[in-house]
């Protein structure tokens, strides 16, 4: 018997009936705008399609073109993007906003090359904004489309190293005249039907030549190395809030983990920090409540867990060196990460956004 092999016409008869209305998505027949492509594919890293949605929605709003996200304050970027996470993302995101409008008129380069050049711009992004916006034969390898092309073709070798084997496979089934609509139509067909669990096969355009579903191992692909977990590290978070209703905040530095974001004071965070002596790492000298349970959050490379301190300071205490105290009706404007949203909610600090 011979295998059936996978046909790039039967994906897209099926992306024409099946494709999904996002808010960054050109409609049939739409010539799409770079600008929204490229904005997309940042947020999306390593986030759902269904926790960006509301954010590209609001940050399209309040940055309608390069050009305005460009020209606005980083502090104003930083903010837009609070609770999304990766925060390096949101300032690279306005790096390549500045490089694209001072280097290149405000139009985005059309080619992967050009792209690259671009800061916070890899191969995966190159490649989408590139098949996307400009219909390029690019390859646009994300999770979604491992899962399918592993699946299709038995790929045994293990991810991340297998990557450019997939990606080799997509360029040689991708047609010339639709290349953006294929690299979509993968994407949806992966978050849709070729999902990580319980894939619908007999939805699939590709069930016939698929090997994976030939043979039952459908769940078992892609192979993946196994990960390591990282130690969890511990610290301590202080909440200062004055008696005129103002919290004591502090920036983090621009680069390196939330940089550029807003936190309460905290301690340094590490696998043996020592609880017993958090009263020298407090900001302020005064009569500190421990609050418990400690907040847990999970990053990329490590847990962390926060033990939470309160206080109260009288009206007009002044901030220490490179802190302030915001007001808490104008937290909203301050870029709170997500471990600070824990921090003040299990404070009891009201007015802190959840994004």
């Amino acid at each position: 018997m011979i295998a059936l092999r996978p046909a790039a016409a039967d994906l897209l008869a099926w992306y024409d009936r099946h494709r999904r209305a996002l808010p960054w998505r050109a409609g049939p027949g739409e010539r799409p705008d770079p600008y929204r492509v490229w904005a997309s594919e940042i947020m999306l890293q390593q986030t759902t399609v269904t926790a960006v949605k509301p954010y590209f929605e609001r940050f399209m709003a309040r940055f309608p073109t390069v050009q305005a996200l460009a020209e606005a304050p980083s502090e104003a970027v930083m903010q837009a993007w609070a609770g999304l996470g990766y925060y390096s993302r949101a300032r690279n995101l306005h790096a390549c906003a500045i490089a694209v409008v001072a280097g290149h008129g405000g139009r985005f380069p059309d080619s992967e090359e050009g792209l690259r050049a671009l800061p916070g711009i890899g191969a995966y992004t190159a490649g989408a904004v590139a098949a996307i916006a400009f219909d390029r034969p690019a390859a646009a390898v994300d999770g979604n489309v491992e899962r399918v092309m592993t699946r299709l073709f038995a790929i045994e070798d293990l991810l991340p190293g297998g990557r450019p084997l997939v990606r080799e496979r997509v360029l040689a089934m991708m047609p010339q005249d639709r290349p953006g609509d294929f690299a979509q139509g993968l994407m949806d067909l992966g978050a849709t039907i070729c999902t990580p669990r319980n894939p619908a096969c007999g939805l699939c355009p590709w069930r016939e030549p698929c090997r994976a579903r030939a043979e039952g191992t459908q769940e078992s692909f892609p192979r993946k190395a196994a990960k390591k977990a990282g130690a969890i590290r511990k610290g301590a978070a202080f909440v200062l809030l004055r008696a005129d209703g103002a919290l004591l905040l502090r920036t983090r530095p621009p680069k390196g983990l939330l940089g550029g974001m807003a936190e309460v004071p905290t301690s340094e965070w590490s696998a043996d920090y020592e609880l017993d002596g958090a009263w020298q790492d407090a900001p302020v000298v005064t009569r500190w409540e421990q609050l418990s349970p400690p907040v847990r959050h999970v990053f990329t490379h490590f847990p962390l867990e926060l033990t939470v301190f309160k206080a109260s300071a009288p009206a007009r205490t002044q901030a220490p060196a490179e802190m302030r105290f915001t007001p808490l009706a104008a937290l909203g404007e301050e870029p709170l990460s997500g471990v600070m949203v824990k921090v003040l909610e299990a404070a009891g600090v009201k007015g802190s956004p959840k994004g």
